[in-house]
């Protein structure tokens, strides 16, 4: 990725441009040292005039006030706020009209910034003082006094917060009186810019020691840039939080959000003192001290699937390269590329105004449709749709260009969506809750309408990424999320009233990603990278989890990596210096996963034997992976083997007594209890009539106050629960204390004799049902 840039050859300001701004994704204002506010256009490439200001104005900032105010959205920005040196800060109409000009403080106004609602305006100046403003100008408070002048200011993502520069400190304060204000020294020199983006909630600041660092929220330290040659004098989040821009004197760069550098300009510009990114994020501005304003457009960007790779050459046309036979096509559209995404097949491409969608087996026959509203933001593939999320909601196409539903939800904001609060499977779409940041709405893909019993689901700690898995069938789809703690859970997407298992996998995890093809999680967990071969291994058996992990050292990775891709067996993961490291996992796992979703139990055991004679390191993790698949699928033969095949001795015991047991629902139940699921094993053989069965398992359990409670309740086996309960008391010389086992177990003799025939009797019952219940199936099938 790169920048070309464009400078006049002659500049249209006289003096220094200190500040400029974009309404809409062609048209752009500048203001400057020579008094004149001038209006960019760049389809026409001309330069008007709008105003000229009183000599004594000297402008420092400007910023459009947001298109989507109180909910109505505007297809260009209205109205600006610019900040001058008199003190004043003035409300100027598109038309150049000055609506309002207000007295804010003594010395230069250095800074304006509406937040992202444009409901309130922040200044700051020279007199240290932080103000907060509403929308036509009436003082609301003055948030904060400090000793020296304030030279920026950003709002936090949730308007709830502002960020400023107090010499070498940052400072984040609430607006809300008597909360903890966070302050840290950020700079070895005065900050000089700073900016808060909302979709990565992460924060810039540049200053006199020639540095640009990234933060996150909590004033953690991410990236510091080395030392340039001058002081880094501006600094701006592209909206969609995937980039940023740096300027200098002669210099502009284009970095990543992780901080790792694209490109490097060296434009004549003298310093660049104001950076703003266009609305669609393909383009900046920059504010230059020799009266220029230098436009930036941002090329090359490479998306890369299998053996395609995809290069933007230009504004409007990408180059396809096949790798394997060098084949290229070169592909033309009629409007700029906004963003583009490569997967399943397909490349979908969002320019200002249609959808592009190309098969990899056809590049010459695009399906095109046109846009309902502006800007595309975000682009999300599964396999069967995709996903386009703009400002005005979450759109669902079929890959036929079918619109398939667009969900909706309460306090809905999809500008500060981004792919780590976003996630696309078949049959599932997950959208973290920018709003409470513990819940996660879900919904039904083809519908749009929630999934499950309609509520989200919540978690005890806030979100920071979620994934869904990509295979299987709905029933079984799983959502992975990594919480603030860096903890991994995993949990069910299909819910219906009880709550949810949510188990815990995995800690100090950084980033993660299911594979394409079947459903293996990998990340990275502090200095190690661990592929989960079968996650749903907790929901089967918690033992078995630690032998279904492929571990290896992650220190080759550096700091902060981020896995871009995991497509069949090869994982792509970007370092923190912004290169890639190729990553290669065995193949056996995904064909396991293959034969089982095809319940192929012959070729998966086949596979496993195989495995096991080419004598290689993951012949345990084979044979665990299929223990736990089948126990999943109720195939307890194909299970029997697999744990044998691993020692599990005990295990393979337990396997056998279900074999023997007379009903199907008997066997059913034991197998939720091998899964550790106990309710669910005493709830089907409540339903199935099998009472006895139902207390012998809390009996077995342990559950003694459950199994008087089902005994009283079915007026059933009372004296069996207190035999085997004055046993068990026996059995470790201890005395009953309980009062319920007390009261019914006064004036009551255990007869042991009894008691065993009618189990017995239970038995022989349970015996019969089956007998009759496969005779019946017999001849239905018979008839059939």
């Amino acid at each position: 990725m790169r920048l070309k840039t464009s400078l006049l050859k002659e500049p249209k300001h006289k003096e220094l441009v200190s500040c400029v701004g974009w309404t809409t994704a062609d048209e752009l204002y500048s203001c400057s040292d020579d008094h004149q506010i001038m209006k960019w256009n760049l389809l026409t490439s001309e330069t008007t005039r709008v105003v000229k200001l009183p000599d004594d104005t000297y402008p420092i900032d400007l910023h459009w006030l947001p298109r989507s105010v109180g909910g109505k959205k505007q297809s260009h920005a209205e109205s600006f706020v610019l900040t001058s040196s008199d003190g004043k800060f003035h409300l100027i109409s598109k038309s150049g009209r000055v609506e309002k000009s207000v007295e804010a403080h003594c010395g230069a106004v250095l800074a304006g910034r509406w937040n992202s609602e444009g409901t309130a305006l922040a200044t700051v100046g020279e007199d240290g003082q932080v103000k907060i403003w509403s929308k036509s100008g009436m003082l609301r408070s003055t948030l904060a006094q400090q000793g020296t002048p304030v030279y920026s200011v950003a709002w936090g993502p949730d308007s709830e917060k502002v960020l400023y520069t107090s010499g070498k400190q940052l400072i984040i304060k609430p607006l809300q009186p008597n909360v903890k204000v966070l302050q840290w020294k950020a700079h070895d020199g005065l900050i000089l810019k700073t900016d808060w983006n909302s979709v990565n909630e992460l924060i810039l600041s540049a200053g006199e020691d020639c540095k640009y660092k990234v933060w996150d929220s909590y004033g953690h330290l991410l990236y510091s840039s080395q030392p340039h040659e001058y002081p880094i004098t501006s600094i701006a989040w592209s909206g969609d939080g995937e980039l940023f821009a740096v300027g200098s004197f002669h210099t502009l760069r284009l970095c990543d959000k992780t901080g790792w550098s694209y490109a490097l300009e060296k434009p004549n510009t003298g310093s660049i003192f104001n950076i703003a990114w266009s609305v669609d994020g393909t383009q900046l501005a920059g504010a230059c001290g020799n009266g220029h304003v230098i436009f930036a457009h941002v090329v090359e960007q490479r998306w890369e699937w299998k053996n395609f790779e995809i290069t933007l050459i230009k504004r409007r046309t990408m180059q396809v390269h096949n790798v394997i036979n060098d084949a290229v096509d070169l592909l033309e559209f009629r409007d700029r590329v906004i963003k583009a995404s490569l997967n399943y097949g397909h490349l979908v491409v969002s320019t200002s105004l249609q959808c592009y969608v190309f098969s990899t087996k056809n590049w010459n026959t695009p399906l095109i449709f046109d846009l309902k509203e502006g800007t595309v933001t975000l682009i999300l593939q599964a396999e069967r749709h995709f996903l386009l999320i703009d400002g005005g909601g979450l759109y669902l196409y079929s890959y036929e260009g079918r619109l398939i539903s667009s969900p909706k939800f309460p306090g809905m904001r999809t500008d500060i969506l981004n792919a780590q609060t976003v996630s696309l499977s078949n049959d599932t779409l997950a959208v973290k809750d920018k709003a409470d940041e513990k819940v996660i709405y879900i919904f039904d893909a083809l519908s749009g309408k929630p999934l499950g019993d309609g509520k989200p689901l919540t978690h005890k700690s806030e979100i920071m990424e979620i994934a869904l898995d990509q295979k299987g069938l709905t029933s079984e789809r799983k959502i992975a999320f990594i919480d603030k703690n860096r903890d991994l859970y995993i949990t069910s997407v299909k819910r219906f009233g009880k709550e949810q298992k949510i188990v815990k996998i995995g800690t100090m995890v950084q980033t993660l990603a299911w594979n394409d093809t079947s459903n293996i999680l990998c990340g990275i967990q502090d200095t190690r990278f661990t592929v989960w071969y079968y996650p749903n291994t907790v929901y089967v058996d918690k033992d078995l989890l630690t032998k279904t992990l492929y571990e290896k050292d992650a220190s080759e990775f550096s700091k902060n990596p981020q896995i871009v891709h995991f497509v069949g067996n090869q994982i792509t993961i970007r370092r923190a210096d912004g290169s890639l490291i190729h990553l290669n996992i065995s193949p056996y796992p995904v064909i396991l996963h293959e034969y089982v979703s095809s319940s192929k139990w012959e070729d998966a055991v086949r596979l496993c034997r195989f495995v096991k004679a080419t004598a290689t390191d993951e012949d345990q993790t084979m044979w665990a992976c299929l223990a736990a698949m089948a126990v999943a699928n109720k195939d307890m033969a194909t299970a029997e083997i697999a744990y044998a095949s691993i020692g599990e001795i005990d295990k393979v015991q337990y396997i056998n007594s279900i074999k023997d047991l007379p009903s199907k629902e008997s066997r059913m139940a034991h197998i939720l209890l091998f899964s550790g699921n106990t309710q669910e094993a005493e709830t089907l053989l409540l339903q199935t009539g099998l009472i006895y069965q139902a207390i012998q398992v809390n009996i077995n359990l342990y559950n003694w106050d459950r199994a008087l409670e089902l005994a009283v309740k079915h007026k059933t086996h009372v004296d069996t629960v207190l035999a085997y309960r004055q046993k068990f008391l026996e059995d470790f010389g201890k005395k009953e204390t309980n009062k319920r086992f007390l009261q019914y177990a006064e004036g009551l003799a255990v007869d042991w004799n009894k008691i065993k025939a009618k189990i017995e009797m239970e038995i022989a019952k349970e015996r019969e049902r089956a007998a009759a219940s496969a005779t019946v199936r017999a001849s239905v099938t018979v008839q059939q």
